[in-house]
């Protein structure tokens, strides 16, 4: 029995299986992220222990194209891949996962995000490295199909298009076309599978819609704010909109609570609401805490779903407002 497996056994009996609510749903940024180092099979685990509705998968494409589940385009950040590699970065001083074939990943060990002085981005979150080897989309794919029948749980997919335009300039061929060919190969063909597709890019989303009738919702990621017209550009391609934390609220001179708007709009439209990413280090702006930013997201916002770093503490957040509603 793998530590893995010993380390989801614990966490269920401490938590329990997490019973699912209607909405919003709770979606694992990058799996348990907040404890163990993101998209590690170790992070997807605990995410599905504690009880989450969807699980990230952010992915790129390796030289010989096979979808891998990390955040970045390059690796540096996350990987032990200067030791390994040492001469194989690009001019800019990166490492590309699309110069690497699957075999040679496999070669590398991941650790917590660490930017090039060594400063770990949070600095309280997994010390060194994990031990963990890179995962490819399939890989989790079938991960999570174990726990989902082991539990007879039903934990979505939430797939992110990492640098999208980058892939169609490297491989000569849409990113999002090459994935619901994969999805297809692993029996995933439609909505009777809970799985979205999210990007940043609109473009690849726009393509994904009209030329290749995408069987799954699509969700446009926003890290600006959007105006009226452009929510209704998003409804002509796009199931809902997947906003920063930041765009949903302000603090007035008052010291009161203001919605932006942008969640009202796209409802009017008929678009999902997941904005991320709930975290218990940092809050948005507009909230003082943790629990504030679960309440406003939860009872005020309503929104439809969102990001957390942290799925044990927004699933426990959750059921206790639902309690006091």
């Amino acid at each position: 029995m793998s530590i893995f497996t010993l380390l989801w056994i614990l966490v269920m009996v401490c938590f329990g299986e997490g019973d699912a609510v209607d909405a919003p749903i709770v979606i694992a940024h990058r799996g348990a992220s907040g404890y163990v180092v993101e998209h590690t099979e170790a992070a997807k685990v605990l995410a599905h222990a504690q009880g989450s509705d969807y699980i990230e998968q952010d992915v790129v494409l390796s030289k010989d194209r096979v979808f891998i589940v990390t955040h970045d385009t390059t690796m540096d950040e996350t990987t032990d891949v200067e030791e390994v590699f040492p001469g194989r970065a690009r001019e800019d001083g990166r490492w590309y996962f699309a110069d690497f074939t699957w075999e040679e990943l496999q070669k590398l060990q991941m650790h917590e995000r660490t930017r090039k002085n060594g400063d770990q981005v949070f600095a309280d979150r997994f010390p060194g490295r994990c031990g963990q080897r890179i995962m490819r989309l399939e890989d989790e794919i079938l991960l999570l199909r174990g726990l989902d029948a082991t539990t007879g749980r039903n934990t979505g997919l939430y797939i992110e298009l990492k640098g999208a335009a980058f892939h169609r300039k490297e491989f000569g061929e849409s990113m999002g076309a090459m994935l619901l060919k994969e999805l297809e190969r692993l029996g995933i063909r439609d909505r009777s599978h809970r799985c979205f597709i999210q990007c940043f890019e609109s473009e690849e989303l726009e393509y994904l819609h009209r030329e290749c009738s995408c069987p799954f919702p699509l969700i446009q990621l926003l890290g600006r704010p959007l105006d009226e017209t452009g929510v209704a550009k998003v409804a002509t391609y796009a199931a809902g909109i997947g906003p920063s934390l930041e765009l949903l609220a302000t603090r007035t001179d008052d010291g009161g609570l203001r919605s932006t708007g942008l969640v009202e709009q796209a409802r009017a439209k008929g678009l999902k609401v997941h904005p991320y990413t709930v975290r218990r280090e940092t809050q948005p702006r507009w909230s003082g805490s943790l629990e504030e930013t679960h309440r406003v997201l939860v009872n005020e916002l309503r929104v439809d779903g969102f990001f957390t770093d942290f799925p044990d503490l927004s699933r426990r957040a959750m059921d206790e407002l639902a309690r006091k509603e």
